[in-house]
């Protein structure tokens, strides 16, 4: 049951015990369960013999103590006739496949102590040792600093061991080459021993997992190629098949020079039995119809440094067919295929405008799209169903949502044409023979859909009687005349010349700058701890496969039959409902970075602290590069504070009312702040002097945002009103000139708004509790409804728009969903809320008494809770990379936070 899937990523598996697992030891329910103790570099794995019981899994870090009770002990728990015996006190153990079910882990959190009682006492005081060891290195807080003492330790395990030559295959073998290295498997790596003689190829991992020895006939071996391993040359993959998907051993090592060793070693061997394959010979092959457009797909991936063994690099596919709604699949309709001269991210036109208009915009370097076309979540998506422990490895110890899971073919293609993040392509499972992956044979537990419908097989397309039938019709497809008369451009954009540079500009095809090869140099940077995180973020992302042709790729030579005429265009015009959960914000930095941050928002650390208010402070702007902080406060100023010299650079006063928010537009010039004494002040940064004032409404101006030239103001008296803003500039009399575009009229005093990420959408939230959606374009009110008893505090959509999540002063959060204006969840907080920011599953929220909070939506439960003002948390802000947090409070107080991982 036990798996290296069980650890950590970057997590190694060192040493097992035979051991029993005690509970409750002395009292009446003492209960003792035989096992296996496993150390590991962050945590202890205890698996039962008995299947019916969970494997237990104790992170290093949430240990409180490790010892091995003295026998003098008064309270030693283990009667004196026993020994070997370990205490671990921690504060949460994760159980894992409980009666033998793959499931989600569940966290038991609290005190408690596991004893464990080793087969072999003398072994104890090594053991306690090790731990100790590890244990340390677990509480070191920044990554790089574990990485290197996690690596010493391991360095010096392999040092003090060496290959065990009685593993030879003969007696007459001779030994070329012995050395350290690494077994790579999908997201883990085993360390070991290395040996290559005149016959063989030996693994030997130093914890014996799985088998004691891996052993490769060199005599068997057809192919072999160098890999880029975590974005440094140093793996080798070995395949004794020509045509298979998976290789027979892929080896990462410690330094190049073994690499190429090895790599010379049994190319020398294989060169007299087989002749290597270039891109060129292959595509020979290819052109003339001897190998498959699927084999040479195969092939391309493995040159480019594809392997089924790093997912970060796994073999990508392409979408092939574009039709999932007809009965029958007419293959000889051009309509029936995708355009294969595009990125997945350039055949919708509308999307690809919104897109290249961000691209214009942005500074260098520039990209177009904020995630990539594969990388190891994309991977999984498709084949949680056969590969849920991996999975479950990925997302320590989750699935992914129901709705987010790979639910149906026509649902997925439609969000990659759709979806203004989703460009992934497919994987080479789709054209095989092997249709497990589209089954829940596994009888998993994925989850309910949002319908109330259990996550179970995917649902096909019309034209496929089963998932057989689809697999061998996808196959079909992928050999059809048409894609073999169009494959070149595809194998243009994903390996060859349109892959980079101005070409790839042409095309529509750049990614972030970090997914290509080369893109960063991990050797030129000295902080361990930035080059973990890089690292972390880069093999998270995906990335671009090696670039194998720099020109055209030819075209198939295709036996004179019947040509089909290329279409014009295969873009799908999308008409857009205001409420579009394809409308989605383009984040300037991948999506996956966003992830990670979020999944790791609990690491939020106090960072620096200043007080530069007399009153509570109401708003919070930052400019683009991060170096000035605007703040508006209770007492009626607006300040400008300089991150880099601490040190406040201006302080302006509009009026003697509170000032209630601020913002700052496009450019960095000019700061907005809205006041309780009804008007908006325009304030000009560069010539440092308040530039216009609108006076705009009967009460208090309570929030304010901004898009694109339009200004949305709420308002005690009743409104939220939309203006268009001509900037001073354009006119003589340098003055802003204001246009009342709407009034979205209200029963009650506004006290909050918010947009969503397109723009299209507005939340308002009244001192009554009540919540509006409103269509921004036509001022029309889509839902209203009585969510809260007592003021809105704070509103915000979900980063896709489905979802609004609202705070109150009656401690409630509550989310609806904006589609059908349903409200689909309520948690309550033991104290008001007062202002958070959300990803859609997790809240960060500032609280009455001055804390942060971290909450797991779907669970209703506070996860973390983080000290910080003195008193209530009235604004905050985040960055677009979701790694940087200010916060505004009523003790006058504002604190930077940094997400440190």
């Amino acid at each position: 049951r036990f798996s290296l899937l069980l650890l950590n990523l970057e997590e190694y598996y060192f040493e097992q015990h035979t051991a029993n697992h005690i509970i409750n030891k002395g009292s009446r329910d003492e209960r003792k369960f035989r096992g296996s103790l496993k150390i590991c570099s962050k945590s202890i794995i205890f698996e039962p013999d008995d299947n019916i019981q969970p494997i237990i899994k104790i992170p290093l870090r949430d240990c409180i103590s490790i010892k091995a009770p003295e026998d003098n002990e008064a309270n030693n728990p283990f009667t004196r006739d026993t020994s070997g015996g370990i205490s671990v006190v921690c504060n949460q153990v994760f159980l894992i496949k409980e009666r033998n079910i793959i499931a989600p882990y569940k966290t038991v959190r609290g005190r408690a102590e596991h004893l464990f009682q080793l087969d072999v006492a003398g072994k104890l005081g090594d053991v306690v040792q090790t731990l100790h060891q590890l244990y340390r290195a677990s509480c070191l807080d920044k990554m790089g600093d574990q990485a290197a003492m996690i690596t010493a330790i391991l360095q010096s395990r392999l040092a003090r061991t060496s290959f065990d030559k009685n593993r030879f295959q003969s007696i007459s073998e001779t030994l070329h080459m012995e050395c350290k290295a690494e077994m790579v498997t999908p997201l883990v790596t085993n360390p070991g021993h290395v040996c290559v003689t005149d016959a063989n190829l030996y693994f030997q991992p130093l914890n014996g997992y799985p088998k004691p020895v891996v052993q490769i006939t060199l005599q068997n071996v057809r192919r072999i190629y160098k890999r880029r391993h975590g974005l440094m040359p140093l793996g080798l993959e070995v395949f004794c098949t020509e045509n298979d998907l998976c290789s027979d051993i892929y080896l990462k090592f410690y330094n190049y020079e073994d690499r190429d060793e090895l790599y010379f070693l049994i190319a020398t061997y294989i060169e007299n039995h087989v002749t290597e394959h270039t891109a060129e010979s292959y595509m020979l092959q290819w052109q003339r119809g001897h190998i498959s457009n699927y084999q040479y797909l195969l092939h391309l991936n493995n040159l480019a440094d594809r392997s089924c063994n790093d997912l970060s690099q796994y073999p990508v596919f392409p979408w092939i067919v574009a039709d999932y709604s007809s009965s029958v699949l007419d293959l000889t309709k051009p309509e029936t295929f995708r355009d294969l001269s595009k990125p997945i991210g350039a055949l919708n036109k509308e999307r690809l405008d919104r897109l290249l208009t961000r691209y214009q915009e942005m500074p260098e370097p520039k990209f177009m799209y904020g995630s990539h076309y594969s990388s190891p979540g994309y991977v999984l998506f498709y084949l949680v169903r056969v590969a849920p422990e991996y999975m479950l490895c990925l997302q320590n110890g989750k699935f992914d949502h129901a709705d987010r899971t790979f639910n149906s073919l026509a649902e997925t293609w439609k969000n990659c044409l759709d979806g203004a993040t989703d460009f992934k392509e497919l994987i080479p499972e789709f054209y095989e023979n092997d249709s497990s992956f589209l089954v829940n044979s596994l009888k998993l537990d994925l989850g309910k859909r949002q319908g109330g419908k259990m996550v179970e097989d995917v649902e096909l397309p019309p034209w496929a009687s089963g998932p057989d039938d689809f697999l061998q019709k996808s196959r079909e497809a992928l050999e059809s005349q048409y894609v073999s008369e169009h494959l070149h451009e595809w194998i243009d954009i994903i390996f060859g010349c349109k892959q980079r540079g101005s070409e790839a500009v042409a095309a529509h095809n750049v990614f972030h700058p970090l997914t290509y090869e080369g893109g960063v140099d991990l050797n030129s940077i000295m902080d361990p701890n930035e080059k973990v995180a890089l690292l972390t973020q880069i093999l998270e992302f995906g990335q671009t496969p090696k670039q194998l042709f720099t020109i055209p790729h030819p075209r198939r030579i295709i036996p004179k039959l019947k040509s089909l005429s290329r279409t014009s265009s295969h873009s799908v015009s999308i008409t857009e409902s205001p409420v579009s959960p394809n409308e989605e914000s383009f984040e300037d930095l991948t999506e996956e970075s966003i992830t990670l941050a979020w999944n790791n928002i609990a690491k939020l650390k106090l960072d620096e602290q200043y007080k530069i208010h007399k009153e509570a402070i109401t708003g919070i702007a930052v400019t683009c590069n991060g170096s000035s902080v605007f703040t508006t406060s209770q007492d009626s100023t607006l300040k400008m504070f300089s991150k880099e010299s601490k040190t406040i650079q201006r302080s302006v006063s509009f009026s003697n009312m509170a000032l209630s928010s601020c913002l700052i537009l496009p450019g960095d010039t000019t700061v907005i702040s809205s006041s309780w004494d009804n008007h908006i002040y325009f304030y000009s940064i560069a010539f440092g002097r308040q530039q216009d004032i609108l006076m705009g409404h009967d009460d208090a101006v309570s929030k304010i945002c901004w898009h694109d030239g339009r200004l949305y103001s709420a308002s005690w008296d009743s409104t939220v009103k939309v203006w268009h803003c001509v900037p001073g500039e354009t006119l003589s009399n340098k003055k802003h000139h204001f246009e009342l575009l709407a009034e979205l009229e209200h029963d009650v005093s506004v006290n909050t708004i918010n947009l969503n990420a397109a723009n299209t959408i507005l939340a308002s939230g009244t001192k009554e509790g009540t919540i509006s959606v409103w269509d921004v374009t036509t001022a029309t009110v889509l839902h209203q409804l009585p969510c809260h008893s007592g003021t809105v505090f704070d509103a915000a959509f979900s980063p896709d728009s489905r979802h609004l999540l609202s705070a109150g002063e009656d401690c409630c959060f509550k989310v609806i969903d904006v589609q059908t204006g349903m409200l689909i969840s309520s948690v309550t907080a033991d104290e008001p809320q007062r202002c958070f920011r959300w990803d859609g599953n997790t809240i960060l929220s500032g609280g009455q008494s001055g804390e942060l909070l971290i909450w797991d939506l779907l669970g209703g439960k506070v996860t973390e809770r983080i000290k910080g003002h003195t008193g209530a948390v009235m604004s905050m802000w985040m960055n677009e990379q979701c790694n940087s947090v200010i916060t505004g409070g009523e003790d006058k107080q504002i604190v930077f936070w940094k997400l440190q991982y």
